[in-house]
């Protein structure tokens, strides 16, 4: 209740503030005679309204999918107390691996603490030049009644050694993991509850960062609990998640057998048979129990590394599906493909073409009370969503203050990345897969974090 009551406060604040603000921006005369600048004042507003409306809509929904999970029974106690009442098929995790030998075994022995009944792990080599394949060897075997393989193929890319595990593996459900992804024990007891529904082909996990060490990697924990995971619970309400996060998908066999498994032409895999299975009409659902943590870029150049091959590989994936954006993929799944479009790059156009402008209308004709305005908005509405979110997620509130400089520093610093990524990506720039150096960083702060749950 006291939960219902803060957010309550916090939405009539925002609203409040936003009134303020558009009736002092109307009264104020800035007898600005420039065509350039009027028209441009118009457009920013209007799409300033349209950030403030998405928010309120995310969420709005994100608070549906919220109640409607608080329901879920407590899976875990269930399990240890009576596991052959639940629903548990067989369930084979893939973990395509190149030069990942500092962070693979603490990934294995995550995953040998899962508490289910039926599992396989199959750890697939992916032409590592570093010992990746030998410290995965060391874990081959029975563990209980988890078996774990290893494979080795020729360097052949992510996608390749996925569709090798699956091909290699057994279960009936398939999940997916990255080499770094550290699961809680209770991940895959929540998220196969799903399958109950035979109409739904995947479920995408909740993905935190666990490295937070300094600033970067601070904002990237909260733009992951704010910017991704509250998206994907508003689309999980309707059943029509737009990615599956590579650190934690959870498949049917039978669908991925369906849609021809991972495609290696495109450089966001987990984004291009994300839209093949909703295109196909499958539910796709989101987990906020089904948690895994990641280790995120801790350096600016491994940032820009990442973010630029998310953002083409996203391009590459709408480009390749492009007929469905006008029509066969049913209402739902065509506007989640049109918010993906918007998202990649209508909003990072505008948000660069603000900063340039504001720095003119500043210099030129004195108009700081109006970009006063639009940073002081958007900061409140950042601080807003990341107390919801924050709350919502049951963390800690130490990252609300980030929200203050998130959107000048990081949103700013993604966005130029998105730019860049989406100029290359029109020209058909080559690029290459640009895989991140691991530090093995994170393990002290995931401790530290399960502690607190």
């Amino acid at each position: 209740m006291v939960r219902k009551i803060v957010l309550l406060l916090l939405v009539v604040l925002l609203m409040a503030f936003v009134f303020v603000t558009y009736v002092a921006v109307l009264r104020t005369d800035y007898r600005v005679t420039s065509a350039f600048v009027n028209v441009s004042m118009v457009l920013l507003f209007s799409f300033l309204v349209l950030l403030i409306v998405r928010f309120f809509i995310l969420i709005y929904l994100a608070y549906l999918h919220h109640l409607d999970r608080s329901k879920t029974p407590d899976y875990l106690a269930e399990y240890l107390a009576h596991s052959g009442d639940m629903h548990l098929p067989p369930v084979s995790i893939i973990v395509p691996a190149y030069n990942e030998g500092v962070v693979i075994e603490s990934s294995i022995r995550s995953l040998l603490n899962l508490q289910y009944p039926s599992l396989e792990i199959v750890v697939v080599d992916d032409g590592s030049s570093d010992d990746t394949f030998a410290r995965a060897k060391r874990y081959e075997g029975s563990h209980g009644r988890t078996i774990v393989r290893t494979l080795r193929q020729e360097n052949g890319g992510k996608g390749a050694a996925l569709n090798t595990g699956i091909h290699a593996s057994r279960g009936e459900l398939v999940l997916t993991v990255d080499a770094d992804s550290r699961l809680e024990p209770a991940s895959v007891l929540y998220a196969v509850q799903h399958f109950k529904d035979p109409d739904v082909g995947a479920v995408a996990g909740n993905v935190k960062v666990g490295n937070r060490h300094n600033l970067l990697t601070k904002m990237q924990a909260l733009e992951y609990i704010e910017g991704l995971n509250m998206v994907r619970r508003s689309q999980g309400y309707f059943s029509a998640v737009n990615i599956i996060p590579g650190p934690l998908g959870l498949f049917r066999r039978s669908v991925l057998d369906e849609v021809g498994y991972y495609s290696p032409d495109t450089f966001a895999e987990d984004c291009d048979i994300t839209i093949k299975i909703l295109t196909c009409g499958w539910k796709i659902q989101y987990e906020p129990y089904a948690i895994t943590w990641t280790e995120a870029p801790e350096t600016i150049r491994d940032f820009f590394r990442q973010r630029y091959r998310w953002t083409r590989g996203i391009l590459q994936s709408l480009r390749k599906h492009s007929k469905y954006l006008l029509k066969g993929a049913g209402f739902v799944n065509t506007f989640v493909l049109w918010y993906m479009a918007f998202e990649s790059l209508l909003w990072p156009a505008m948000n660069i073409f603000a900063q340039i402008y504001f720095l003119y209308v500043v210099i030129f004709f004195s108009l700081a009370k109006f970009v006063l305005f639009w940073w002081g908005q958007l900061t409140v509405l950042d601080i807003v969503v990341a107390m919801f979110c924050l709350s919502m997620e049951r963390e800690s509130m130490k990252l609300v203050p980030y929200s203050i400089i998130y959107r000048i520093y990081f949103v700013v610093l993604t966005d130029v990345c998105k730019a860049i990524a989406t100029i290359e990506e029109l020209l058909q720039v080559k690029m290459t897969w640009g895989k991140l150096d691991r530090t093995g960083s994170m393990g002290d702060s995931v401790a530290k974090e399960q502690e607190k749950e």
